[in-house]
């Protein structure tokens, strides 16, 4: 898809990969940029950058996906591209995080996008186009040692876009996934002092990429309407081949990382 005269919608746009994504989506000539965050001065900051529309709103409700894209409708006309690419990191931990914890992680990383789809998936097969993109991870590919719930939710974001993909390939809309590897966002900042973080960047290399970087590969991967579009391949597909052929070396190696991020 071209985003020339097109309106593009992401969500999780005040800092970090959406802030990046709206940065470049505007300079593919859009009709409109709507950009959406529960941090308010974030993403008005964002939208004052590309002549875009913001929106304060938590994506983890239903209604307020709802009206984040009646708002955008009204504004610049029908939905072209959906971004849904807001996440948060916390709690992590395993059988010690409690249900609500849980459930906050669901509803942004899978209920947000399924709500999305949900409203917007009648209106573009009756057009006979659109695209919708989710932002998984890296650790929907293979995992994130000491953040069970962050890497379960992942996993079932990529699987999200995975089953749409087929269910709707007749209908002329798109599905994409976003799996980001180690990238330096505020996202990151927030584990970098548990043995989390010190995991995903033994795992992947002491430094990330620059937000600006992923924003430019995701967004030639949805020009050429790519369905995984991956930042870090030579390191997560090794990986993910290994889970899948031989996952008792594959757990052993988690572990080993897993051990050696808690000594350190």
């Amino acid at each position: 898809m071209e985003f020339g005269g097109r309106h593009v919608l992401i969500t999780g746009a005040a800092s970090g990969i959406g802030a990046a994504l709206a940065d470049r989506f505007a300079k593919e000539g859009p009709r409109g940029i709507t950009v959406v965050d529960k941090d308010f001065s974030g993403v008005r900051e964002t939208a004052s950058r590309v002549d875009g529309l913001a929106i304060e709103a938590d994506v983890g409700r239903e209604s307020e996906i709802r009206r984040v894209i009646a708002e955008a409708e009204h504004r610049s006309g029908p939905i072209d591209l959906f971004f849904s690419n807001a996440g948060v990191p916390l709690p992590v931990g395993g059988v010690d995080v409690p249900d609500d914890g849980w459930q906050s992680l669901w509803n942004v990383h899978v209920m947000a996008h399924i709500w999305a789809m949900r409203a917007l998936l009648p209106a573009m097969i009756e057009r006979g186009e659109g695209y919708l993109v989710n932002t998984a991870s890296a650790a929907g590919l293979v995992m994130t040692p000491g953040a069970a719930p962050y890497t379960v939710t992942k996993h079932a974001a990529l699987a999200l876009a995975e089953s749409y993909a087929v269910m709707y390939s007749h209908t002329g809309v798109r599905f994409s996934c976003l799996c980001p590897g180690l990238v330096e966002t505020p996202l990151m900042e927030t584990v970098d002092d548990d043995p989390v973080g010190r995991a995903v960047r033994m795992g992947m290399g002491e430094h990330g990429l620059d937000p600006t970087v992923v924003a430019d590969i995701a967004v030639r991967g949805l020009i050429e309407e790519r369905f995984l579009i991956q930042t870090h391949p030579d390191a997560i597909v090794p990986a993910a081949r290994l889970r899948a052929v031989e996952p008792e070396v594959y757990l052993e190696a988690m572990q080993e990382l897993w051990f050696a991020a808690q000594r350190s």
